[in-house]
């Protein structure tokens, strides 16, 4: 027993000090490979819906970090298995924070790539998955739905696996793969979202659509807003990743 209680006692140690190790920059065919893997799961349509539902959980978690930040009360937080998501929070109807909550969704899942580019380009591969890992232990307490539940706990199952018995080599390509399916998966998640706004399926209830209801500006403008942002983190983020690769 108290040697179970002294493991478990050098648990955070051992964590922090696998989460703050540097890893070497991977070569280039570990890069495009990645990039490869990302582009697979964007292209086959099994593997899309799949995959989709990490962005799902992105999404749905940065609506729910930003109403919290802008003072709203969050009551939870569903993901389902059409691989759509939903928010709730409490608060006023309108104003800067409802809109800042609206607009969090579809960025969100760009922001974090970005964010996790900048921490692959310093070397903590590790320390990103377990930030993710920290990430979806979070979210997974405000999770009010069944399928919710199992998609982020098997999101996060997976990535302790690897972060925990993975080797190092395998450590650094699925954070790779992981930060490359961010970038490249939110501008596609745009993009559909407003091909089911042209086809009248979801119009009126797309975070565009209540963008436009809280604001001056069409919904349109939001899709367009949307984008930029997808695609500049994107560009950016890229930029990083492949600016140092070991040949």
């Amino acid at each position: 027993m108290t040697v179970v209680l002294d493991d478990l006692g050098a648990l955070p140690g051992e964590i922090w000090d696998r989460a703050t190790t540097v890893q070497p920059a991977p070569g280039l065919p570990v890069l495009l490979g990645t990039l490869g893997a990302a582009l697979l799961c964007l292209a086959v349509p099994t593997l899309w819906h799949l995959s989709r539902h990490l962005l799902t959980i992105v999404h749905e978690a940065a609506h729910a970090l930003v109403a919290v930040l802008s003072g709203r009360r969050l009551s939870g937080v569903r993901v389902h298995s059409d691989t759509s998501g939903l928010t709730v929070s409490v608060g006023r109807p309108r104003g800067p924070g409802m809109v800042a909550t609206a607009f969090a969704g579809y960025v969100g899942p760009a922001v974090l790539g970005l964010a996790a580019a900048w921490v692959l380009g310093r070397g903590y591969a590790v320390g990103l998955l377990w930030g993710l890992v920290v990430a979806l232990a979070l979210v997974l307490v405000q999770i009010r739905n069944w399928y919710g539940l199992w998609a982020v706990l098997v999101t996060g199952v997976v990535l302790v696996v690897v972060t925990w018995w993975g080797s190092a080599a395998v450590q650094v390509a699925v954070a790779y793969a992981v930060t490359w399916f961010l970038l490249l998966g939110a501008p596609r998640a745009v993009l559909e979202m407003q091909a089911q706004r042209r086809r009248g399926r979801g119009r009126g209830t797309s975070d565009a659509d209540a963008l436009a209801r809280l604001t001056p500006l069409p919904g349109g403008f939001w899709v367009a807003a949307f984008l930029l942002v997808c695609v500049g983190a994107l560009v950016l983020g890229g930029s990083w990743i492949l600016q140092r690769p070991l040949l």
